[in-house]
């Protein structure tokens, strides 16, 4: 199996690489970052994602997230990137850019499940491991038995006539200036409305506020283990670049 692997993480803000050992997950070297192009259209995109390649020297197969659903390598949706991503074949744009080498587009809180399970909070574990990223929205990605089930879409999930990013995204958080003690009651909402239609055996929370998970984890009232994400930043290329090693 290879053992090195490269990743790319595309987010409203920055577009990140690296390379990654894929028997531990771990970056080797210092990750590039270049900001995100504005507007971040597809092929502006595209050739920041080249140069991210270019510079780190790698050749083989690149994984990349993208803030969307991604169905047969076609974006379907387009969270803080230009809306002219929807419908554009990603995996057709991003071989092109890279001379037709071997590529492979997911979404991005799948990417950084799949990390999770593989070499972070869930590794460990067995049965339905869900992840959480809470940030200006809520991102999602469930897996069996680390096998991934693609593209759900959690935060939109209704919760008490409002959906569940609306209510428990970290960005409400702060713009209502909530305490961690009021803001875990609208967290500990959404995720006992997620366990009662799926039942996992796992929930891992990701996002930046997971950095602070001991002011709000243990307030949480659902029933189902709640553990913070282990990988935080690296979660994304790591996940990529696994997706990729599989090509």
């Amino acid at each position: 199996m290879t053992t090195t692997g490269f990743g790319i993480d595309v987010g409203g803000s920055g577009v990140k690489g690296a390379l990654i050992d894929l028997s531990t997950g771990e970056m080797i070297g210092e990750r590039i970052k270049i900001l995100t192009p504005q507007p971040s259209t597809p092929e502006a995109i595209a050739t920041t994602v080249t140069q991210i390649v270019e510079q780190a020297g790698w050749a083989g197969p690149v994984g990349i997230t993208l803030p969307s659903v991604v169905t047969g390598g076609v974006a379907r949706s387009a969270a803080n990137i230009d809306k002219s991503w929807i419908g554009t074949d990603a995996v057709a744009l991003f071989g092109k850019a890279l001379g037709g080498r071997a590529v492979t587009v997911l979404n991005d809180a799948d990417a950084a499940g799949i990390a999770e399970d593989t070499y972070g909070a869930g590794k460990d574990a067995s049965g339905v491991v869900i992840l959480l990223t809470f940030g200006t929205g809520i991102g999602s990605a469930i897996l069996h038995n680390g096998v991934l089930l693609p593209n759900t879409e959690f935060g939109h999930l209704q919760v008490d006539g409002k959906e569940a990013e609306h209510r428990a995204a970290s960005s409400v958080k702060e713009k209502k200036d909530l305490s961690y003690k009021h803001w875990a009651v609208e967290v500990s909402k959404v995720l006992t409305t997620i366990e009662d239609l799926t039942w996992p055996d796992l929930f891992i929370a990701g996002g930046g506020i997971s950095r602070k998970h001991e002011k709000w984890i243990p307030l949480l009232t659902n029933r189902t283990p709640v553990v913070p994400a282990a990988l935080l930043n690296t979660a994304g290329i790591a996940g990529a670049a696994l997706a990729a090693s599989k090509i």
